[in-house]
C-alpha cells in the first residue's frame, strides 16, 4: 500500500520529535553514569510508570496478542495475563527493597547479597548474559515485528528495516539516555495507545466485519471470545489457564515480569525519589498494562478472524512479502492496510514509536550492565564519568547491530516469546526467596541459571540428539510446550534447592550487612502481600470488566467494576497501614 503525504508528515514529525528530544537532553545525560542510566535518582512514579507501560507496549506485542488470539482465543492470553500476580508482588513487596538496596544496576544485587570471588564472577557474568544474550533476543523480537509491519505497510526489504529503524534508535539513545527515554515515552505512550484505539475502531467496522455486533456473533470469531477457556476440557483450561496460573507466574523469568522485580522494571524503580514513587510507578504500569492495553489489540485480532481466516489468505494477500515472514501475528499488519489516510500515518507512527521506546529502553538497560557491572567493576575501574558515558554510547551500537542480524533468523513473536520464557523456566521462585532465605547463597544462583538453560535447550532441540523413532525421541517430539515448561521448573527447582542445601553459605558478615540495608517496619511484608492478592482481583476485575462490557455483558461488567472498587480499596487501605507514609530517607548509593 501507499502512504500519502499527509501519513509521512505525521511519521516523520513524530521520529523528529524523539530524535530533538534526545540531543536536547544529551549534555544533561552525559554528566555522569548516574544520569546517563538514572536520571540522577529523583525522577517521579508518574514519568517512571508511564515509561515502563511505553517500554512494554513494543511494536511486537499487538503482534503477539494477535497470534495468541488467531490459534488460542481470548483465553490464550492468560498466557502473559497470569504475570500480574508477579507484578502486583514486586510492586508491594519488592520495589521498596529494591530502593532500600540503592545499586545502579539489578545485577550489583550479587555483589550485595552474596560474598567472595564467585559473587564478583556471577556478578560480571550476568551482565553479559542478560545484557547481551537475553537483551538481544528481545530487540530482535521487537525488530522482527517492525520487519514484519514494514513489509506490509511500507514495501521494504527486512534489511532496509533493520538498518533504518536501528540507526534512528541508536542516535536517539546513545544522545539522550534514560532521561531522553523516559521524557519521550510520554509522548509515545500517548500516541501508541491512540494508534492502537484508532486501529481497533477501523477494524471492528471493516466492511467484511461490519461493527461489533457482527464481529461477536461472526461463525469465525464466536467460538474465540470467551476470556475463560473451556473449563470442561482439559486440553484447553490445563495450558491455557491452570499452567500460568498456577506454574508459570512464581517459576518463569521474563524480561519485564521478573519476580521479585528485575531489568528496566528494576532499572526504574532505582531510579525513583524515594520507596513510595518506586512502590507507585510500579502499580501504574501494571494498571496500565493489564487493565488498559489488551482490548483494542484483541478486537483488532479477532477482525482479522474475518478478513484473513487463516495463513492461506494473508499470504494471498500479501504476495510480495517474503513467505518466510508469513504467520499468524503477520495479521495485524494486515488490518492496518485498511486505514484512511491520515489515521495510517498516526497508527504507523504510533507503531514506530512504540519500537524506538522499547529498543532504546533495551539498549539504555543493557550498556548499564556492560558499564557498571563490567566494564567498571572489571576492566577499569577509576574510569571517569564521561568515560562511562562513552562506553554505554560505544555498546549501545554494538548491542543495536548484534540485535538487527539477530532479527533476521527469527519467524513469530510467539517463537521467541516461548524461547524465552522456557529458558528461564525454574528460576523465579529463586528470585523471589532470596531476599529472605539466607540459606541461599551464590551457588544456588549459578546452579538455577545454568539448570534452566541446559534443560530448556534438552527439551528444546533433544529430539535431534535421539532421533525421531526411538522411545525416548519420541516422546520428546510429542511434549507441548507447557509440558517442557513444567519439566523444566520441576528440574531446575529441584537442581538448585538441592545445591543450596549442600553448599556453603553466604558470609555473616554479609548477610548482616545485606539485612540492615533492606530492613523495614515489622509487619510490612505480610501487608504486602495482602496488598498484592487485593490489588491483583482489583485489575482483573477493572480488565474483565471492560472485556464484558464490550461484550454487552453489563451486569457482569457492572459486578466486577464492583470487586474492582472494593479490592482497590481494601489495597490502599494496607498499603498505609504499612506505614508508606512514613518520612523516607534517600536510599544509598554504590559503584
Amino acid at each position: 500500500m501507499q502512504l500519502s503525504a499527509l501519513d509521512w508528515g505525521i511519521i516523520i514529525t513524530v521520529l523528529s520529535t524523539t530524535l530533538l528530544v534526545g540531543f536536547w537532553v544529551s549534555k544533561r545525560a552525559s554528566a555522569n553514569s548516574a544520569s546517563y542510566f538514572l536520571g540522577g535518582r529523583h525522577m517521579p512514579w508518574w514519568l517512571l510508570g508511564t515509561s515502563m507501560v511505553a517500554t512494554t507496549f513494543a511494536a511486537d506485542t499487538p503482534n503477539l496478542v494477535t497470534n495468541i488470539v488467531r490459534t488460542n482465543g481470548v483465553s490464550g492470553n492468560w498466557v502473559w495475563w497470569s504475570f500480574l500476580i508477579t507484578g502486583m508482588l514486586t510492586t508491594f513487596v519488592y520495589a521498596k527493597l529494591w530502593r532500600r538496596l540503592g545499586v545502579t544496576t539489578d545485577v550489583e544485587f550479587y555483589e550485595r547479597r552474596y560474598s567472595g570471588k564467585a559473587a564478583r564472577f556471577l556478578r560480571g557474568f550476568r551482565a553479559l548474559y542478560l545484557g547481551f544474550f537475553f537483551n538481544i533476543m528481545i530487540m530482535a523480537n521487537v525488530t522482527l515485528a517492525a520487519i514484519k509491519i514494514g513489509s506490509v505497510m511500507l514495501g521494504l526489504s527486512p534489511a532496509e528495516i533493520v538498518i533504518g529503524a536501528g540507526l534512528l534508535t541508536v542516535i536517539f539513545s546513545a544522545a539522550g539516555g534514560f532521561l531522553g527515554v523516559l521524557i519521550t515515552d510520554m509522548l509515545l505512550f500517548v500516541l501508541a495507545m491512540t494508534g492502537s484505539l484508532l486501529a481497533a475502531y477501523f477494524a471492528v467496522n471493516h466492511p467484511a466485519v461490519g461493527g461489533l455486533d457482527n464481529l461477536l456473533s461472526h461463525p469465525n470469531v464466536v467460538g474465540s471470545i470467551s476470556i475463560l477457556p473451556d473449563l470442561g476440557n482439559p486440553e484447553h483450561y490445563v495450558p491455557l489457564l491452570l499452567i500460568p496460573l498456577v506454574v508459570q507466574w512464581w517459576s518463569a523469568w521474563y524480561p519485564g515480569a521478573e519476580p521479585g522485580g528485575g531489568g528496566y522494571i528494576a532499572q526504574r524503580m532505582l531510579a525513583a525519589k524515594n520507596e513510595n514513587h518506586a512502590v507507585a510507578s510500579s502499580a501504574f504500569f501494571n494498571f496500565c498494562h493489564y487493565a488498559v492495553r489488551p482490548w483494542p489489540w484483541i478486537l483488532v485480532a479477532l477482525a482479522s478472524l474475518i478478513v484473513y481466516p487463516d495463513l492461506a489468505s494473508i499470504e494471498t494477500a500479501f504476495p510480495d512479502v517474503d513467505k518466510g515472514l508469513i504467520a499468524h501475528d503477520l495479521a495485524y499488519s494486515g488490518m492496518l492496510t485498511y486505514l484512511p489516510h491520515g489515521i495510517l500515518g498516526i497508527v504507523v507512527a504510533s507503531l514506530a514509536s512504540a519500537y524506538v521506546s522499547t529498543i532504546s529502553t533495551s539498549l539504555n538497560w543493557g550498556s548499564s550492565y556492560y558499564v557498571n557491572d563490567f566494564y567498571l567493576r572489571f576492566i577499569n575501574p577509576d574510569a571517569s564519568g564521561r568515560r562511562q558515558v562513552f562506553m554505554g554510547r560505544v555498546m549501545t551500537v554494538v548491542l543495536m547491530v548484534i540485535a538487527g542480524f539477530m532479527s533476521l533468523v527469527l519467524e513469530s513473536a510467539l517463537q521467541a516469546f516461548q524461547i524465552l520464557l522456557s529458558i528461564g523456566a525454574g528460576t523465579g521462585l529463586l528470585f523471589l526467596l532470596r531476599w529472605f532465605w539466607t540459606r541461599i547463597n551464590v551457588w544456588s544462583e549459578v546452579a538455577a541459571m545454568v539448570l534452566s538453560f541446559l534443560i530448556s535447550m534438552f527439551f528444546q532441540f533433544g529430539h535431534r540428539l535421539f532421533g525421531a523413532g526411538t522411545g525416548f525421541g519420541d516422546f520428546l517430539i510429542s511434549l507441548e510446550s507447557w509440558e517442557r515448561m513444567v519439566y523444566s521448573v520441576a528440574l531446575t527447582t529441584v537442581g538448585w534447592v538441592s545445591v543450596t542445601l549442600m553448599t556453603r553459605n553466604t558470609s555473616a558478615e554479609t548477610l548482616a550487612t545485606f539485612k540492615e540495608d533492606i530492613k523495614g517496619a515489622d509487619g510490612e511484608i505480610r501487608h504486602g502481600i495482602y496488598a498484592t492478592l487485593f490489588s491483583t482481583a482489583a485489575i482483573y476485575g477493572a480488565m474483565f470488566a471492560v472485556g464484558n462490557l464490550i461484550y454487552g455483558n453489563i451486569g457482569v461488567a457492572v459486578s466486577l467494576l464492583l470487586v474492582t472498587v472494593v479490592t482497590g480499596y481494601a489495597t490502599w487501605h494496607l498499603y498505609r497501614k504499612a506505614g508508606a507514609g512514613a518520612k523516607l530517607t534517600p536510599a544509598k548509593q554504590t559503584s
